[in-house]
């Protein structure tokens, strides 16, 4: 186990340092800072951003945003999808309403909250659209994988409400809805960030990305880039490892 664990780890290594290795030689091919910078030279422009003066709050309020939105949406989409998911007639109704979020490209939810919203609640906004139908379609899928005989056979011996909510939905759900989560999360902070891009709040990644964009500070717009991927990952990971701890029947 442990050697196939090494080995995963070395191919992943290798992965990166390839990847770095074809960025460095387009670099060289490109000859300019300008259009594409050296790794070496995005190092710098990261660690630099590190200790800038607003790094702490550029950072934090990005990731304010995304946790209300996901907060809002991990909410709502537990709650509605187990209502459609034990109910049909609720489930009709709000399938084409999850079908219209998930189809409906991001520009368009951003362009028109920017009319309607204040630019602080823009990203927020987009943040609850993007991850809303990933954890309520997923916690609709896992109400559906809960064993019918099961559950009858429990009210046959009538085993108390509480009990079967506990021992038969719960472990069929609570993976369905990690899944969801960490869906959710990854299109989320993406959507995030292009929201603030558009909607420039005061503070946050997408409005410094913009900025370094129009001063042509090509390896901070990069810079922010890793940035933004290092937190997403982060987040993951995080959800990953609670999932671990609480999903022990699995």
């Amino acid at each position: 186990m442990n050697i196939k664990l090494t080995k995963n780890k070395l191919i992943t290594t290798l992965s990166v340092v390839l990847l770095i290795g074809i960025w460095k030689l387009v670099s060289l091919s490109y000859g300019s800072e300008l259009i594409l910078p050296p790794p070496e030279s995005t190092l710098v422009a990261t660690l630099k951003l590190f200790i800038a003066e607003n790094f702490i709050s550029t950072v934090g309020l990005t990731i304010l945003r995304g946790l209300i939105g996901f907060a809002v949406s991990f909410i709502l989409g537990i709650g509605l999808g187990i209502l459609a998911g034990g109910n049909r007639s609720f489930h009709a109704f709000l399938k084409p309403i999850l079908v219209t979020l998930r189809s409906t490209p991001v520009i368009s939810f951003i362009l028109l909250a920017l009319i309607w919203f204040r630019v602080d609640m823009v990203p927020i906004f987009i943040a609850f659209l993007t991850m809303f139908p990933f954890i309520c379609t997923n916690v609709i899928d896992g109400i559906k994988n809960v064993d019918r005989d099961l559950v009858e056979m429990a009210n046959i011996y009538r085993v108390p409400h509480h009990k079967i909510i506990q021992k038969v939905y719960l472990p069929a759900i609570v993976p369905f809805i990690f899944s969801g989560a960490s869906s959710a999360m990854g299109f989320g902070w993406r959507a995030i960030i292009i929201g603030e891009v558009l909607s420039q709040p005061q503070f946050g990644i997408g409005t410094a990305m913009q900025t370094a964009q129009t001063y042509l500070l090509v390896n901070e717009v990069i810079a922010w880039t890793i940035i933004a991927i290092m937190i997403s990952s982060f987040f993951e990971m995080l959800l990953r490892r609670v999932e671990r701890k609480i999903v022990v029947w699995r």
